[in-house]
């Protein structure tokens, strides 16, 4: 009856002019505008065999790829409802071949036996293409074979229908087991029983999580990190090494969608990145420039003259060249047997550019114009530790991570690169032989007596690990040598930092989408004999180039590879992007929590100890096939030991307070008569009048000395020098250190006292005011009880009231 329904109703919906393969199947396209036996569909099906090549999409015919596993010659019971005439729309085909895919029935959605995925769900091996036709476990099957068996062009009717189909004009009603339309709904006892016997007996039971449809897939994967290198330049080789190693994505031309992390060769400001992560940070370029970078250094010399000891002594030409004449003839006249040297380097210079030595301050080359060019000149090091007779220098690699918190990391091995000729002290005689005082690698290549590495203990270029093992195999304390190295990035990152915070609120003020930063720096430190670090210079943008060019003829070069660049640049960029993984922060803001209990459980721990165990806990991620990080923390980690030097960073979170104009890095004289008005510096001897006057005096000798004219006003190492003087003012019989440390305390305090005025005011809270200690002779006004401490300074009034009666 069913059969002479279905052959009196015609052909079905949608399957006009289709023709039956001679195995019961049929082209996919072959319902689609009316491909009839001499159409390109079926023609397509006749190239392809019986169809089992193919697999349906909305676009046509497609071919599968691999048709042995996925489809067989006899068409699964479960994929008739492809050619069911309600079948609906391609979103409905496609899944039902995902479930075919994933070995399930394709109309029910349940555990089925045909297809690959199924029985290699369930641990079974693959069916042979004669046994996938039987063991259907679901009604569906069963009634798919009788109907292909029978050779009728329709399949079986649903339960509870007709077998002409639903009266016209009503509306198809939705299956509720399986998802696809026209499923066939056993008893619900059935159903329940017969899928978890296909999920197995320890599984649990259907609709308890997993995806929808019962069967939990596969693990998802984890979207790959996203790298803009467009802009990466020299680095370009060494990253694209490391990201393969990473399996991360490249872009080289960029893309429209935001990228995870930017790669730029040279400034922050290489694209307009709003989110992310990009490796430079604003003003770095600008900060390690020479003359500021030694003016940064010496604010911390007057600070701390003990702990600032490993940078020589320099002047800034030409606005200290009348200083540097007088302070050398000093010098001399106190000890006749002082022949020093001096080095002189462009402020701008780069790979030894303008580079020279001279032997008395007279010998500065003037006509070179420095108003143009400024420099800068420090004492040459006449004594410096020797290879093989050579002089060299250690290139170290140093990951400035993030400012606040600040990070810190410094590369377990870095490059020594050598002089070409045998070094003696330098002599009115020798003075011009660069190839024997400047250890650049790009002046020394040019030299003829260069060689290149090719293992990474010998040549001109070698790692800084195998200078250490000669060093320990003659007696020497290496690891009181990296102690001292690590010291000096340590002291040298504090000292760059306050000027560091200043760019970065320009270019990203506060609540401004941007994002956040991270960069590696080379730092240039010469041992000495007697093996004390000395620091040479900082550089923004070391290189990261892995190969060197080779002269194969006059002036016809080949980049060779280098293999001692590779061994350590690579290690550097794979394992800072390890460090700055996006995937890996958020799983850390995820268990932050956890984190804060296990810090409390290792309170009783050594402080080395327990910062070994959150180094070492990222090595059991996925990335345990890679080799350990090369990169070693050394700062929070040694906080402690260091965190009294951040002195002028306080005074820089003072300077950004009363910026008030956002993206600006100088300070108006409203922000100063503020600062000083807000702070209670005023008093009846340096009132508002004599602020004026002192802001105008010292913004123009700043600006005189043609420091970043662009926009006017007191900039950052301007105010720290008025903060100075107005706490040498204030407590004259300290120490530098103390005078700054005591002053900025005491405007912390006020600034914390006005907040917490504010607060109360906007609460409507009537302020309490407790009495009042004052001292008369600096008129310090100090609260014996404050329910809030001011920063994290609880003994500034006990501090200051001692320090004053101290005083005569």
């Amino acid at each position: 009856m069913a059969e002479a329904a279905a052959a009196a109703a015609g052909p079905p919906r949608g399957a006009r002019g289709a023709t039956a393969s001679p195995g019961g199947s049929r082209c996919p396209g072959a319902g689609k505008g009316g491909g009839g036996p001499g159409s390109a569909s079926c023609d397509a099906r006749r190239r392809g065999g019986d169809g089992a090549g193919w697999r349906s999409r909305s676009e046509g015919c497609v071919p599968r790829r691999n048709t042995e596993q996925h489809i067989h010659s006899t068409p699964c019971p479960g994929l008739y409802p492809l050619n069911n005439p309600e079948r609906g729309g391609g979103r409905k085909k496609r899944l039902f071949h995902r479930r075919a895919e994933r070995g399930l029935c394709a109309q029910s959605g349940r555990a089925s036996g045909c297809g690959a995925g199924g029985a290699a769900r369930r641990g079974a091996p693959s069916p042979s293409p004669a046994d996938r036709s039987g063991g259907m476990p679901c009604e569906a099957a069963a009634a798919g074979a009788s109907w292909r068996a029978g050779g009728a062009s329709a399949p079986p009717p649903r339960r509870g229908a007709s077998a002409s189909g639903p009266p016209s004009g009503s509306r198809r009603p939705r299956s509720g087991g399986g998802g696809g339309s026209g499923g066939m709904e056993p008893p619900a006892g059935e159903e329940a029983s017969a899928a978890q016997a296909a999920r197995g007996p320890g599984s649990p039971p259907r609709g308890k999580g997993g995806r929808r449809g019962g069967a939990r897939g596969p693990p998802r994967l984890r979207r790959a990190v996203a790298v803009d290198s467009s802009k990466a330049r020299t680095s370009l080789g060494a990253l694209k090494i490391s990201l393969r190693q990473l399996r991360w994505r490249e872009f080289p031309f960029g893309r429209r969608l935001p990228c995870d992390i930017y790669w730029h060769g040279v400034s922050f400001h290489d694209n307009d990145i709003f989110s992310g992560q990009v490796n430079k940070f604003p003003g770095m370029t600008e900060m390690v420039r020479k003359i500021t970078l030694s003016r940064a250094v010496r604010i911390m010399q007057d600070l701390f003259p003990e702990e600032y000891n490993f940078y020589p002594r320099s002047w800034i030409l030409p606005e200290e060249f009348t200083g540097f004449l007088t302070e050398v003839r000093l010098m001399k006249d106190n000890n006749p047997t002082w022949k020093p040297t001096f080095i002189v380097k462009p402020d701008g210079g780069c790979q030894g550019d303008g580079i020279y030595l001279i032997k008395e301050p007279s010998e500065v080359r003037l006509m070179g114009n420095l108003q143009s060019r400024p420099a800068v000149v420090q004492e040459y090091i006449s004594k410096p530790l020797l290879i093989d007779k050579l002089k060299f220098d250690i290139r170290l690699y140093v990951l400035l991570k993030s400012l606040e918190p600040l990070e810190v990391y410094v590369a377990k091995d870095g490059l020594s690169r050598f002089c070409t000729e045998p070094y003696q002290e330098p002599t009115l005689k020798n003075l011009h032989q660069v190839f024997m005082h400047l250890t650049n690698y790009s002046l020394n290549i040019h030299s003829g007596n260069f060689v290149h590495s090719d293992s990474s203990n010998t040549g001109s270029k070698r790692t800084f690990s195998s200078i250490l093992c000669r060093l320990s195999s003659k007696g020497v304390d290496t690891k009181k040598v990296w102690s001292d190295i690590i010291s000096l990035v340590i002291k040298t990152v504090i000292a760059m930092i306050p000027e560091l915070k200043v760019y970065y609120q320009s270019d990203i003020p506060a609540g401004k989408p941007g994002p956040s930063c991270f960069q590696i720096l080379g730092f240039d430190i010469l041992l000495m004999k007697n093996l004390k670090p000395i620091l040479l210079e900082v550089n923004a943008n070391p290189s990261m180039r892995i190969e060197h060019e080779k002269e194969l003829s006059p002036g016809v070069f080949e980049c060779v590879p280098s293999p001692v660049d590779e061994e350590v640049k690579v290690a550097v960029i794979r394992d800072t992007l390890r460090l700055v993984d996006p995937h890996k922060k958020r799983k850390e803001d995820k268990r932050s929590q956890p984190v804060e209990l296990a810090s409390q459980e290792n309170k009783d721990l050594p402080e080395e100890e327990s910062m070994d165990k959150l180094e070492l806990e990222p090595s059991t991620a996925p990335e345990n096939k890679l080799p350990t990080v090369c990169l070693k923390q050394v700062f929070p980690k040694y906080s402690k030991q260091f965190n009294y030097l951040r002195l002028v960073e306080r005074i820089a979170v003072l300077f950004i307070r009363f910026l008030g104009v956002k993206g600006t890095t100088k300070l108006g004289p409203t922000g100063f008569r503020t600062f000083v008005r807000n702070c209670k510096i005023s008093s009846s001897s340096f009132c508002m009048a004599a602020a004026d006057i002192l802001y105008i005096d010292i913004s123009r000798k700043w600006n005189g000395l043609g420091v970043d004219q662009r926009e006017s006003g007191m900039g950052l190492q301007a105010f720290v020098e008025a903060f100075f003087f107005l706490a040498q003012r204030r407590y004259k019989s300290l120490s530098l250190h103390e005078q700054v440390e005591l002053l900025a305390d005491f405007c912390e305090y006020n600034l914390s006292a006005l907040e917490e005025k504010r607060l109360a005011c906007g609460r409507g809270v009537p302020e309490r005011r407790p009495a009042l200690v004052t001292c008369q002779q600096d008129r310090l006004h100090l609260r014996p009880a404050s329910p809030m401490p001011p920063l994290n300074h609880n003994p500034v009034a006990p501090k200051l009231v001692d320090y004053r009666s101290s005083r005569p």
